[in-house]
């Protein structure tokens, strides 16, 4: 851990544009595939074929798969992680729309920030910082206000809004988890592996027990959307975002994750006809400008002074 991260240049914002661009549809993907197949096999499933990707180019690389370099603890923790966050994000994408699961998922670089501040001597938050996370917060009760004072209120959309939130904390924890840990130096690739493993490991027995591997339908939209999810998503998209983890500053890579929930409506809106009330969008806009705060404090501060 002893490496210096540097900040974001141009080509790690055209990375970080790519994939805001790949996650904003990852939701959206899973959506359309719901009725054919349960969102938590879907995850379960891309977790395990992506596995099986991310060691065969191990393999490729002549990386090692070895687990006595002391990555084991921190493997299993991450792992954890990752599968609490799918889990809550295929049952919050069962009761409430993927433009919402989306905005409250990425949520997760300002806990992230909060974690990292009490770990990392060289991320403490700032004043301008602090601002930017009572912004966030502000911004999660306007767009729960939404839900609460919607004319069309569903206690399984709230709940599905919850479900959003807790992921957006999970992935979070996974960051800190992360960075704070012997994975900081490992290899991406076999951190995403211990992510993978243990997200179809947990997940797939947990959508059996749910009952929901009952009633699937291999239809050509299912095949399309498992293809896009193992390989675009879980295998290719992952092993950039860890690439770019060890490189650069997480919380400076934090600032461009604002633009995956911009795409994510927009392509919620677009494939899926779903409608945002205009306090989930006041709500989801505070969000955002308070992760710009928190991830970009020292660009706000020289445009400020």
């Amino acid at each position: 851990m002893s490496a210096t991260r540097q900040g974001v240049d141009a080509f790690a914002l055209q990375l970080m544009v790519l994939l805001c661009g790949i996650w904003g549809l990852q939701q959206v993907g899973i959506k359309l595939a719901a009725p054919d197949m349960a969102p938590l096999l879907q995850v379960g499933l891309r977790s395990g074929i992506a596995a099986v990707l991310v060691a065969l180019f191990m393999l490729w690389r002549r990386q090692p798969l070895a687990l006595g370099d002391g990555t084991l603890r921190a493997g299993l923790l991450v792992g954890a992680l990752f599968a609490l966050e799918f889990f809550f994000v295929a049952e919050g994408l069962r009761h409430s729309s993927a433009a919402h699961i989306v905005v409250l998922l990425y949520t997760a670089p300002i806990f992230a920030a909060l974690g990292l501040h009490w770990r990392v001597p060289s991320e403490r938050l700032r004043r301008l910082q602090w601002l930017g996370i009572v912004l966030a917060f502000a911004g999660i009760t306007l767009a729960f206000a939404g839900g609460l004072l919607g004319q069309h209120l569903s206690p399984g959309m709230l709940l599905g809004d919850l479900y959003g939130l807790l992921a957006g904390m999970s992935w979070g924890a996974l960051t800190v988890s992360v960075r704070c840990s012997r994975l900081s130096e490992a290899p991406p690739a076999k951190t995403l592996l211990f992510q993978l493993v243990c997200g179809c490991l947990l997940l797939l027995p947990v959508a059996w027990l749910g009952g929901q591997t009952e009633a699937v339908r291999l239809t050509p939209l299912v095949w399309g959307n498992l293809l896009f999810q193992s390989v675009l998503v879980a295998f290719a998209s992952y092993l950039v975002w860890f690439w770019l983890l060890r490189r650069y500053l997480a919380s400076g890579l934090g600032v461009f994750s604002f633009m995956t929930p911009l795409f994510g409506v927009c392509f919620g809106v677009w494939f899926l006809g779903e409608r945002i009330d205009a306090l989930f969008i006041g709500g989801g806009l505070l969000v955002l400008f308070g992760i710009s705060l928190v991830s970009a404090d020292g660009w706000w501060r020289r445009l400020l002074s």
